[in-house]
């Protein structure tokens, strides 16, 4: 039996390694070659190029004013409506704490469109309506700017630190603030001296894990700040790669080296901050008691506040997509709009050979890349829970490790790699990709599911004469159903919806819906772009409720049984 987990460790430790390791190896190597097919010839030129480039300094400036600006606001926020969410009496919570997350599930290229369509300077909407109401010369907001690219990539980030902040909110003991006010402590005195230190780890978790995101993110910056000229690295890397008639491949290499450092950096630091969270633990299974704090006075205000900010998150995106898929052209609603709407843009769209060859291309790496995906993370999570060695310990690290991988800087490495063999330029090269990007959203849930699984099912099942793939089979996968639903749905959305990778992998043929999206928003042709980000949603939408019903009937099939 051990020597067969053995095997199974190292062979696992050799597809993943080879999944995460071979990009940076590449994007190692490549940054000191001369070109993409000249790895004989090594030099250090191309490090002299990027970092003595004088737009970088620029760069890097904007990189660190949107990386934390983002990152405070995700982390703000999300501590604002875990607050209320968990330790209030805020009407509507449940409600609250599902649209306190939805912002997930929405591609973030839609996202940062739909905030491109209402407040861009020239037509947006609310821009168009506030200089008509309010007789402007000019329009009041600019989303093409660094403030409006902080806004949009808090927003988006603001699900991920509420996740993180909110189960530390709700098993906070409320004695220790009740103690607190008995000495004479007032209640910010208490928040300050009090709640926020025992929330430490969690709120430094939310935003170190923010500031990861913002680094890697490449849609905001690219459908905001490049029409407003505000370069950050994702998209000064992008550049080196796309334009002019000599791509240098090198010197984006060579920089995303830089940025892959600090990301691994960040994540180790995450790391360490979520495994000392023990050392806050102020519920110990007795003297707790969960608490509402009654709002009282404030109660409706903050209940406007919260219905706002879901509102801005949540539903206003999905709208104006929809509103904008069905007029001719960008325009304030009005019943002059409202007239003119039609199928128009839809039909165009649906009968566009290239964006429904992006929708095949998109729906097979959703389904087919799901499903290997959550296979391998099968066999990594029982490794990583099951196998107490040093190996599973390598094998975890390995597999936690693409999370710190920024899209554009591992889709580079990706690019040196694959350039040499004829996966370049194939779906084949974007579901690699895909898997080795995305590979810790399959085992983190699966790992959870494993720990809740014990031994003795196992070892009983292999007393009675069965093989181990036969007990994985027919006694832990069936357990593992819950867990398994949720990670296929959780890489499904991924891969629907991913663009870093993409945009630096894609090729003619192999266009995803993503990268699509964006080409039509380069083009400025908004309509279509919003009717093929409804067609996104949707399809998002349904295979998370196919795999919810699959998952539901697969149990009642073993139950039944």
């Amino acid at each position: 039996m051990n020597s067969s987990r053995n095997k199974l460790t190292w062979l696992l430790i050799a597809i993943v390694g080879f999944l995460t390791l071979c990009p940076v190896a590449m994007l190692l190597a490549g940054s000191f070659s001369q070109g993409l097919t000249a790895f004989g010839k090594l030099t250090y030129a191309k490090y002299v190029a990027a970092y003595t480039d004088p737009a970088l300094l620029g760069v890097l400036f904007n990189t660190v004013v949107f990386v934390l600006g983002s990152s405070l606001l995700a982390t703000v926020l999300a501590l604002f409506l875990a607050y209320l969410n968990t330790r209030t009496d805020i009407p509507f919570k449940p409600l609250f704490t599902v649209l306190s997350i939805v912002p997930m599930m929405i591609p973030h290229v839609l996202f940062s469109v739909s905030w491109a369509l209402l407040l861009n300077p020239s037509n947006g909407m609310l821009n168009t309506f506030l200089k008509d109401v309010l007789s402007l010369q000019h329009a009041p907001f600019n989303i093409y700017s660094l403030p409006g690219m902080i806004l949009v990539e808090g927003l988006l980030n603001m699900p991920i630190a509420y996740l993180i902040i909110a189960p530390a909110l709700s098993s906070f003991d409320i004695s220790l603030e009740e103690s607190s006010r008995v000495f004479g402590a007032g209640v910010w005195r208490t928040l300050v001296r009090v709640t926020l230190p025992v929330l430490r780890p969690a709120i430094l978790a939310a935003f170190v894990l923010g500031i990861v995101r913002s680094l890697a993110s490449y849609a905001v910056p690219r459908v905001l700040g490049t029409p407003g000229r505000v370069d950050v690295l994702a998209t000064y890397l992008f550049q080196m790669i796309s334009t002019g008639f000599a791509p240098d491949y090198g010197r984006a290499a060579a920089l995303g080296m830089s940025v892959l450092a600090a990301s691994i950096g960040l994540i180790v630091l995450y790391r360490a901050l979520t495994a000392d969270g023990g050392k806050f633990v102020t519920v110990a299974g007795r003297g707790f008691r969960p608490a509402v704090i009654e709002l009282k006075r404030a109660r409706g205000p903050l209940f406007c506040v919260v219905a706002l900010l879901c509102l801005i998150m949540a539903v206003l995106p999905v709208l104006v997509l929809l509103y904008t898929s069905l007029v001719p052209y960008a325009m304030v609603p009005s019943a002059h709009a409202f007239s003119l709407m039609s199928w128009k843009n839809w039909v165009e769209v649906l009968q566009d050979p290239v964006s429904l060859l992006a929708l095949r291309n998109s729906v097979f790496l959703g389904v087919v890349g799901a499903t290997l995906g959550v296979l391998l993370s099968i066999f990594v999570a029982y490794v990583i829970v099951k196998v107490r060695t040093r190996a599973a310990g390598l094998l975890e690290s390995l597999s936690f490790l693409s999370f710190a991988f920024p899209g554009i800087v591992i889709g580079i490495g990706y690019m040196w790699f694959f350039v040499q063999t004829p996966l370049y330029a194939t779906l084949s090269a974007l579901l690699l990709a895909y898997i080795a990007t995305y590979l810790p959203y399959g085992v983190r849930p699966l790992a959870s599911a494993f720990v809740q699984l014990h031994s003795h099912l196992e070892e009983s099942s292999l007393v009675c004469g069965a093989s181990p793939m036969t007990t994985l089979r027919r006694i832990i996968v069936p357990l593992l159903i819950p867990g398994i639903v949720s990670a296929w749905i959780l890489m499904a959305t991924m891969f629907l919806r991913e663009l870093t990778v993409s945009v630096v992998l894609s090729r003619p043929g192999s266009e995803v819906l993503a990268v699509q999206i964006l080409n039509f928003a380069d083009d400025g042709l908004w309509g279509k772009l919003s009717a093929l980000g409804i067609v996104m949603i949707l399809i998002s939408t349904g295979l998370v409720l196919l795999a919810s019903l699959a998952g539901k009937k697969f149990r009642t099939m073993q139950v039944s049984h």
